[in-house]
């Protein structure tokens, strides 16, 4: 049974990779076909509400405990061939995420880094033996001083493993994203990988995005760069990211800005500037990433306003399937 008295409230379904053995190869978090079909049957069909009546009742106030709807972040391509077929054959419609510099072919390079160490290596601990051998620096001090923020994320983000933690936390916290990149692009050729190449297979393409559209599913906004902390960017940047992210999508889906009115934040990183910045935007709807309350961000519940509605992540119900 998937509610219990940890998930009964209302809530998103959060989806982002998904594989078929053929053009999209399994991977971390992965799921496949008949995985989503699992999933759906598990949380049961008659409680999930299309996006547009989902957020019709969020409005109203009159969703209930069970209700859940479907969410999608990142515009992976996978998404637009695996998953959206099921969709379309159960008829569940649902919130599709969108940050936008990829239409720009500027991709965010999290996606592409994901499908690297997924397919570039034997497995995910071996990528990271590999990562911090580059980076050559003394990373035991780091994690002993973060050993309570470890023990934090891992209880916040139960899907990751202690060794994603710790990846994440040098990545985000302990150097630059320059020194980031660069040990990357050094791996990348060692292993003689070229992104460039794989953009068509990871990413959405406009036409997906108005098909999307056409079929009747939500779209909104997930930020311009999908920065994965927007909320250390300054008040004007992340104004411009939002603002350069509603522009885009309006503009392909040819839809006024103001019929626009969902978000997910990336990676789940917001402030009360973020929050201000949305609203002023008429964004009217907004997911987090997590199912608890996380008071260092203000917040008094689990659902604290329209724009940090809880998200149970897909990983997490597919190994209670699996159990």
């Amino acid at each position: 049974m998937y509610f219990n008295n940890k998930n009964n409230f209302y809530h998103g379904i959060m989806f982002h990779h998904f594989h078929d053995d053929l053009v999209h190869k399994k991977g971390q978090g992965s799921i496949s076909k008949d995985d989503f079909y699992k999933i759906i049957k598990f949380i049961g069909r008659e409680n999930i509400l299309d996006a547009d009546i989902f957020f019709d009742k969020l409005k109203k106030n009159k969703l209930k405990e069970k209700d859940v709807c479907f969410t999608f972040d990142d515009a992976i391509k996978c998404q637009a061939d695996i998953a959206l077929p099921v969709l379309e054959d159960l008829k569940i419609k649902s919130f599709f995420f969108i940050y936008t510099s990829l239409f720009e072919k500027k991709p965010d390079y999290l996606e592409v880094y994901r499908y690297f160490r997924m397919n570039y290596f034997d497995n995910v601990e071996i990528f990271y033996s590999s990562f911090y051998e580059i980076l050559n620096k003394n990373l035991e001090n780091f994690f002993k001083k973060n050993e309570n923020v470890i023990e934090k994320k891992k209880k916040k983000f139960p899907y990751y493993s202690i060794g994603d933690i710790k990846f994440r936390l040098v990545r985000d916290n302990f150097i630059k994203k320059e020194e980031y990149e660069k040990t990357m692009q050094i791996l990348m050729e060692q292993k003689k990988f070229n992104p460039k190449e794989f953009y068509k297979k990871l990413f959405f393409d406009k036409n997906d995005l108005v098909n999307l559209d056409n079929l009747g599913h939500s779209i909104g906004l997930h930020s311009h760069s999908h920065s994965t902390s927007i909320e250390k960017l300054s008040y004007e940047e992340q104004k411009l990211e939002y603002e350069k992210s509603l522009f885009i999508i309006s503009k392909i889906i040819n839809k006024s800005k103001k019929d626009i009115k969902f978000m997910s934040h990336p990676c789940g990183s917001y402030n009360n500037d973020t929050l201000k910045i949305l609203k002023d935007l008429g964004i009217e709807l907004g997911f987090k990433q997590i199912m608890t309350i996380e008071s260092e961000k203000g917040m008094q519940k689990i659902n604290n306003s329209f724009l940090e509605i809880a998200r149970q992540d897909h990983s997490d119900i597919i190994k209670k399937i699996k159990l």
